[in-house]
């Protein structure tokens, strides 16, 4: 269940110089995770590049992990945290099957996966992995790239790019409602896909763990 780690490390600086995409649909993202949020919550993310999210919900939580496997991206996220004056993020490296194994099951408020799942060699564990170390009532958000249902011939396309080192490796090309049922499949309940305005290639999904 990891990700193309030299892929991302030698994308790091470029990745932290662009600015968001979408910077609308991402600040609704934000608004809507936020509003999940209590000022004791121990939240979790993977994926995190170079610390973006987690920095800005850290206002909104006790503390917040974030896990990454690029270390090029996670030592970026962490000067960022150092120069803003944030003490209230951690950020580690590594693939999160073999990460935060001393974290005891039912200890998390919340979870969030951006722009991570769909590059995961096992999504099925990591849901099922993600629902475990939730509480019960706990929150689980995902952003992900959904390019199952395009006409567009996305898998030679993206090999060639890989091949020429421009595209990580995805290892999965799936539909908006292949990825509900998933999450859905992973024992999560109350699952919604809010309207924040983003492509139709991306869906925001939002869901919690049953109990609380």
């Amino acid at each position: 269940m990891t990700t193309d780690a030299a892929f991302w490390n030698g994308l790091a600086e470029k990745y932290a110089a662009q600015p968001v995409g979408n910077p609308d649909a991402f600040e609704r993202k934000i608004a809507i995770t936020t509003g999940l949020m209590q000022p004791d919550h121990t939240l979790m993310e993977i994926g995190c590049g170079t610390g973006s999210l987690a920095l800005r919900l850290a206002p909104h939580a006790a503390q917040i992990h974030g896990l990454d496997i690029s270390d090029a991206m996670v030592g970026i996220a962490r000067g960022k945290a150092e120069a803003a004056g944030v003490d209230n993020v951690t950020f580690h490296v590594g693939p999160f099957d073999r990460s935060f194994e001393a974290v005891e099951p039912g200890s998390v408020d919340g979870f969030c996966a951006y722009s991570i799942l769909h590059l995961l060699d096992d999504r099925e564990a990591a849901l099922a992995r993600a629902f475990e170390l939730l509480k019960p009532g706990g929150f689980f958000v995902a952003s992900t790239v959904c390019l199952g249902e395009s006409w567009v011939p996305f898998r030679p396309l993206l090999a060639v790019m890989r091949w020429l080192g421009k595209a990580p490796r995805v290892v999965a090309l799936i539909s908006r409602a292949e990825l509900r049922a998933e999450i859905e499949a992973a024992g999560f309940v109350d699952v919604e896909e809010p309207d924040v305005g983003a492509e139709r290639s991306i869906s925001f999904l939002v869901a919690r763990k049953p109990g609380g």
